[in-house]
């Protein structure tokens, strides 16, 4: 046994002296990094790896579960400041069910269910309405906290209470409202508008004045009404409007005149002016039906005629005497009278009218119109026929444009001016030059885009010449490795034999002993 032990120590003896220096590097350095491989999968297969159980707890909720875990021998660890319990991976699904069976974790809010628990004969008002407001909470602050960019909303309610006094007014509600933003997160006036009117929907009684909005960093924000004026209050906004309706006024009449005239041959140029009174007013008219008789449509009538007859007294005293009055004649005895009264009532209706107007937040007031249009080639201007066609399509623009409603404007025949010239003729040329010939850019961009696939092509003749190359050296390269692969195996063979000889001469005069043991071992295996 001793002696296949020393002969594997020998051989391996040999083969580590039979080594280069590099190749002895090599392999301690390869054992060091295969332990290190089983270190680390070693410590790897014994470590925890933890999960979240719950996140964005508060800091009581947090401290409540840890306990209950900790108690239960379950290790725990706690990150992002509190707020989220780590647990093993492997059982964060049993501890999740294990703690919801014990009401776990208990976040105090109130849902609709509680009114089902809560319910009975002996709840007073003073509760139910407390039962409410904390509902109306805990559901108003949900909906907020679901909002893109809020983590958490709390809400604070003050419900308006009824007035025994019949005479007393309807309180309001309040409503105070502190956000938790995330990190990097801004709301801009749409978004803090759709907030006051989620909030002041949600509340009965709770207009938007009341509602206080502000996030965990102190910043308020407020409810700003916009401006019902356009937006054309401002001069760089009249400025854009007038400058756009004077482009269409000038691309139309240049679209008519080139149909005429040939295109460029004609100049246009407008000019407005436009009036931003905004005008925002209510009417109440009575109007008749029959506007010709000035009457109303009769709804009800009613005719009362009376009729009375009867037989008169004496003659009462002597006339023009005592306390009577001067030449005044009694009544004649055994007179009979007769008297008869007619009356008529008839209601008439008139049509009521209920006007909310807003005009338009421009108007154009004026327009003035200047053309020149470049005669045929030979005239000096256009027929006199043909200059007044023009002006008058030109005056029914602006007839057109202006409102009938504006009369303080001139008449249409002073706001179009129109008149007939040759053009220079290097205005002529200028316009006539772009359609001559191809844009220096496209020729550019041809000749870069030759260049580009020259270069292409030579950079793959040139590729596939090394790739060539390269084929043919290899192939070269093992010929001769296949010719003096013989050779070399021989001259290897050669060299360790003459040093195994040389080994063995050495063991033998250096210890005899074991050169003898060495050839018995050998002449035992033959």
């Amino acid at each position: 046994m001793n002696e296949k032990v020393t002969n594997i120590a020998n051989k391996a003896k040999l083969q580590w002296n039979e080594r280069t220096k590099i190749q002895k590097v090599l392999l301690v350095a390869s054992v060091f990094v295969l332990m290190l491989l089983i270190a680390a999968l070693i410590a790897l297969s014994f470590r925890t790896n933890y999960a979240p159980l719950y996140s964005n707890l508060s800091l009581a909720e947090a401290g409540q579960i840890q306990e209950v875990l900790e108690s239960r021998g379950v290790t725990t660890e706690v990150a992002n400041d509190g707020t989220t319990i780590l647990v093993p991976e492997r059982e964060v699904d049993r501890l999740k069910v294990d703690l919801a069976a014990e009401g776990l974790p208990q976040s105090g809010s109130i849902d609709y269910s509680f009114f089902q628990e809560q319910m009975g004969f002996g709840m007073t008002d003073n509760e139910f309405t407390v039962i409410e407001r904390s509902l109306m909470q805990t559901e108003l602050a949900g909906l907020i906290s679901s909002i893109s960019g809020v983590q958490n909303a709390n809400v604070v309610i003050t419900l308006a209470e009824d007035s025994v006094w019949l005479n007393s007014g309807q309180e309001s509600a309040t409503a105070a409202v502190v956000l938790d933003l995330a990190p990097g997160t801004t709301l801009d006036q749409t978004q803090v508008k759709a907030l006051y009117h989620l909030i002041a929907r949600s509340v009965p009684n709770l207009p938007v004045e009341n509602i206080v909005l502000s996030d965990s960093n102190f910043m308020s924000y407020t409810y700003q009404e916009e401006d019902s004026s356009y937006a054309a209050g401002s001069f760089e906004s009249q400025r854009e409007i007038k400058q756009q309706i004077e482009a269409d006024l000038e691309q139309t009449i240049m679209q008519l005149l080139h149909a005429v005239v040939g295109p460029n041959n004609a100049i246009v140029s407008v000019t407005t002016d436009i009036d931003f009174t905004q005008e925002q007013r209510t009417e109440d008219l009575v109007e008749p039906i029959n506007e010709e008789d000035m009457e109303g449509l009769a709804v009800s009538a009613e005719r009362i005629t009376e009729f009375y007859e009867g037989t008169g007294a004496g003659e009462g005293g002597v006339a023009g005497t005592g306390d009577e009055i001067p030449n005044y004649t009694g009544t004649v005895a055994g007179g009979d009278s007769e008297s008869e009264r007619t009356e008529e009532r008839i209601n008439y209706e008139f049509n009521r009218i209920h006007k909310e107007i807003i005009e338009s937040p421009y108007r154009i007031r004026d327009v003035s119109i200047q053309a020149m249009v470049n005669p045929p080639e030979g005239m000096m201007q256009l027929p006199a026929q043909q200059m007044d066609n023009l002006s008058a399509m030109l005056n029914t623009i602006v007839e057109t444009t202006i409102p009938a409603t504006v009369e303080e404007a001139p008449a249409a025949t002073n706001r179009v001016s129109i008149s007939s010239v040759p053009f220079a003729e290097s205005a002529q040329i200028e316009n006539e030059q772009p359609a001559q010939g191809i844009p220096m850019w496209m020729i550019i961009a041809a000749v870069a885009l030759l260049l580009f696939i020259v270069l292409l092509i030579v950079l793959l003749i040139r590729t596939r010449k090394q790739a060539d190359t390269i084929a043919i050296e290899d192939q070269s390269t093992h010929l001769d490795i296949e010719e003096d692969e013989p050779i070399r195996f021989n001259e290897k063979e050669e060299k360790e034999e003459k040093k195994q000889l040389k080994e063995l001469n050495q063991l033998a005069n250096q210890n005899p002993e074991e050169f003898s043991k060495l050839l018995r071992t050998w002449l035992s295996e033959d």
